[in-house]
């Protein structure tokens, strides 16, 4: 599964192989959840609210870049790093 951010420890991945609609999956501390991007929750849960107001907030700065990774990964192309918060 190929990361394409990490940022106070929240870990953004993407499958290659994955079904619609286009999705995440971010890992936070022994969390996960899968996440639309509109920052929609549709699987599992951060169960830290700052994680997941953080995560939406990366979701709604980066979301072409994200739209870009998925096309990306429907393709087999390698995927684009967004960088870290800094």
């Amino acid at each position: 599964m190929p990361e394409v951010s990490r940022f106070f420890g929240i870990t953004i991945t993407m499958f290659y192989d994955d079904y619609p609609p286009p999705h995440i999956h971010v890992f936070y501390q022994n969390n996960a959840a899968k996440f639309d991007f509109l920052g929609n929750i549709i699987d599992g849960n951060l169960k830290s609210p700052t994680a997941t107001r953080l995560l939406r907030e990366r979701i709604d700065m980066h979301n072409k870049e994200l739209e870009k990774n998925w096309e990306l990964a429907r393709i087999g192309r390698p995927l684009e790093k967004i960088p870290p918060l800094v």
